[in-house]
């Protein structure tokens, strides 16, 4: 068997806020919490779990693969949330997206202010 991404831990100011966010702007699944873990599954098998660590944490940048139509729909709902967004990941080109590496990108600020990348085309794709 191959390596297979299972899961990460995603440092949170608020667990339930964050799986919360998550859960709609990836149209994540459900899953089962446990003990300071707020657990949400995407395809694949791959659990996103949020705690709040003992320690302050430094900001972290998650990217995701959406499909063309989930894209869109994730993008209508950080406009229609107000959610400040960039075309570029040093902020330069607010309130638009990229059409960079074949396809098309946006970054935000999740709730815990980790880096967030939504992108409809892998960098490492054809």
């Amino acid at each position: 068997m191959t390596a297979r991404f299972n899961h990460t831990i995603i440092a949170s100011l608020d667990p339930r806020r964050m799986a919360k966010f998550y859960t709609g702007l990836l149209e994540a699944k459900p899953a089962p919490h446990w003990g300071p873990f707020r657990n949400i599954s995407l395809d694949g098998g791959v659990l996103l779990q949020f705690a709040t660590p003992p320690i302050d944490f430094p900001p972290q940048h998650y990217a995701f693969l959406l499909g063309e139509s989930h894209f869109d729909r994730a993008y209508r709902r950080i406009c229609t949330a107000g959610i400040e967004h960039w075309a570029d990941p040093q902020r330069q080109r607010p309130g638009s997206i990229n059409h960079e590496h074949g396809g098309r990108g946006v970054y935000l600020l999740d709730p815990s202010g980790h880096y967030l990348e939504l992108l409809t085309k892998g960098y490492l794709d054809g």
